[in-house]
């Protein structure tokens, strides 16, 4: 993987983790997909909470010239996708986080330490 979408995936982890997200956890999935060289799962407990992790992230990363391509999902604060190119965040509520798996649908991905 890339040193830059490994130092973006794990600065955005550490800003979900300061703001109080669970689980974060950043897959490498560079070897098995060409959409992405990461992804980083997160999780809330509300869809209030979900949404506020997002305009966290979104207002952490614009201070540092760093603006998503795209969302889906902030209506309903359920499964917000953040696009940043090689890095798609995934914040979810934790009950979307336990039905769809994803950490197991990715199985073969390489998890990174977010304390890189």
């Amino acid at each position: 993987m890339p040193e830059e979408s490994r130092k973006l995936a794990l600065r955005i982890a550490n800003v979900l983790e300061s703001k109080k997200a669970i689980d974060v956890m950043v897959l490498d999935i560079s070897h098995l997909t060409i959409i992405a060289d990461c992804f980083v799962l997160a999780s809330g407990n509300s869809e209030r909470q979900v949404k506020s992790l997002c305009d966290e992230l979104e207002e952490a990363m614009e201070q540092q010239g760093i603006k998503a391509h795209r969302r889906e999902g902030y209506r309903f604060g359920r499964w917000i996708v953040l696009d940043y190119n090689d890095v798609v965040v995934h914040i979810l509520h934790r009950d979307e986080r336990a039905f769809y798996n994803l950490e197991k649908l990715w199985a073969d991905s390489l998890p990174l330490s977010v304390r890189s």
